[in-house]
């Protein structure tokens, strides 16, 4: 009983700063509760341009999360279980997009992909294929700054799983593929589930590399953040709006997270 209530104790040099914390993250969120138009909210959501926009981040950050997680997962094998040379140079240039700007990420997009860019020259040239300024450069962008989140996840959760399972699988006569998909996949489930989550969530939420490098067209590339940012300059009642939707999407999505794949905390 006495060590249930020192753990749930806090140190008092500890309060202040964790209440200046507290309110320095929650503050904003509930300003932006304060401050939205709730009787003309209605209106603001139900326009043509708002749907569109909804419409778009949606299947855009689903399509990034499944690019994702057929790409990141087999990546998160390699870093996690091979013995290739060289794992901890790939290691940091995967999460280099994790603190990379977003605008100089849609930048290097916009170099290789663009139509002089190294690779968007050969795509123009022999299929007459453009792909900045589309909705697949949405898609691209987003995958670009979503995937590493779900590759961190996935590695942390294939070293945390027991090997021995692996091994007795192969002691029983099964190749590397079939223990991959039989042992190793249901194993680190959890792990992608909560990778796939916060790589939608990141994709979603994708901005400055979605802007750069597929601009801002509606019904095309524009997505709900870049609505927002449109909306601010024009009519900030419908930003706020607009604002308080993503809110709604982003808790939902860590409600999810936390619920679902992490389980809850101990009492």
């Amino acid at each position: 009983m006495r060590g249930a209530r020192s753990r749930t104790r806090v140190p008092a040099p500890l309060l202040v700063p964790a209440a200046l914390a507290v309110a320095f993250l929650v503050l904003p969120l509930v300003g932006l509760l304060v401050r939205a138009p709730w009787s003309s909210l209605g209106p603001a959501l139900t326009t043509p341009g708002v749907g569109q926009a909804l419409r778009l981040s949606l299947v855009s950050a689903t399509l990034a999360t499944l690019v994702s997680v057929l790409l990141g997962v087999p990546l998160a094998w390699v870093l996690a279980r091979s013995a290739a040379r060289g794992r901890t140079l790939l290691r940091a240039l995967v999460t280099v997009p994790l603190v990379l700007p977003p605008v100089v990420g849609g930048v290097a997009l916009f170099l290789v992909l663009g139509r002089q860019g190294v690779v968007g020259r050969w795509l123009f040239e022999a299929f007459d294929l453009t792909i900045p300024f589309t909705t697949t450069a949405v898609v691209i962008a987003e995958t670009f700054v979503a995937m590493p989140f779900l590759v961190i996840s996935v590695e942390g959760a294939l070293r945390a799983a027991d090997a021995r399972f692996e091994d007795v699988a192969a002691t029983l006569g099964a190749d590397r593929w079939t223990t991959f998909r039989r042992v190793t996949l249901p194993l680190v489930a959890p792990g992608v589930g909560a990778g796939a989550v916060l790589c939608w969530a990141r994709a979603l939420g994708e901005f400055g590399a979605t802007i750069t490098f597929a601009g801002n067209f509606p019904g095309t590339t524009q997505t709900m953040p870049l609505a927002v940012y449109l909306a601010l300059q024009r009519d900030p009642e419908a930003a706020i709006a607009l604002s308080l939707v993503l809110l709604a999407v982003s808790l939902a999505t860590l409600l999810l997270l936390r619920g679902r794949w992490l389980g809850r905390a101990a009492p």
